[in-house]
């Protein structure tokens, strides 16, 4: 009975990590978010936009507090895919075809479930440790901050100016992207920059899924070996 008073309150500090509490601040701005998604297109995109931002923010804090912890990492990425999960739905929605989206939340899913995975099968520290990686730009993704910022701001930032200019629930996607390129306005310079980036993460998404798959199988392979 000592022994468990003694760890209640350690396994408490660690949920008010400064970080996890940045978290959980993330989660609460995407619930607001998306109960006014559709009475609010503003007021989601911006409370949308700041939960992913605050993104940064936890990770900062994490390392500048020396509060780094796998629930963190944990609750970090569930956060993340979640929200986007829940935005692709919402596009799948109001654009056709709707496959499109659903596809896109199937390999963002797939692709970090599995790269999870296959870190707990190497036994590896983080999902983001590829250094090991025969893909340069897998390589790059992750080793650098600067770029992943970018390829990951690019996919948020396009799925919200999509949300945004949809006029209706029956949208034709490669004409509303088409139509809002060909205006040669500011909105279709950061349309263009986001899909550019948005493009390259989908690539490595593909990369990191079927690395990771590569490690589940060797592992088997291994497994089988053994005496």
């Amino acid at each position: 009975m000592a022994t468990k008073a003694k760890q209640r309150p350690a396994k408490l500090s660690v949920y008010l990590y400064i970080p996890n509490i940045v978290g959980y601040v993330r989660v609460i701005l995407n619930c607001i978010a998306f109960a006014v998604c559709f009475s609010n297109k503003t007021l989601f995109s911006l409370l949308y936009f700041f939960s992913f931002c605050c993104d940064a923010v936890d990770g900062w804090c994490a390392r500048k507090f020396n509060q780094v912890s796998t629930f963190g990492a944990v609750l970090d990425m569930v956060t993340d895919r979640v929200s986007t999960a829940c935005l692709l739905v919402i596009l799948s929605q109001i654009y056709r075809p709707s496959l499109v989206f659903l596809s896109l939340l199937a390999l963002d899913i797939a692709s970090h479930w599995l790269q999870m995975y296959s870190t707990f099968l190497s036994g590896k520290t983080s999902h983001k440790d590829v250094k090991d990686s025969t893909s340069w730009l897998f390589r790059l993704y992750y080793g650098n901050r600067m770029f992943m910022g970018y390829c990951c701001v690019s996919c948020e930032v396009l799925y919200i100016i999509l949300f945004l200019i949809a006029k209706n629930h029956t949208e034709n996607l490669m004409n509303v992207v088409v139509e809002s390129l060909t205006q040669f306005s500011p909105l279709s310079l950061l349309l263009a920059l986001s899909i550019f980036g948005w493009s390259i993460k989908q690539i490595i998404n593909v990369i990191q899924m079927k690395t990771a798959a590569d490690v589940c199988v060797l592992y088997d392979i291994e497994k089988q070996h053994k005496p």
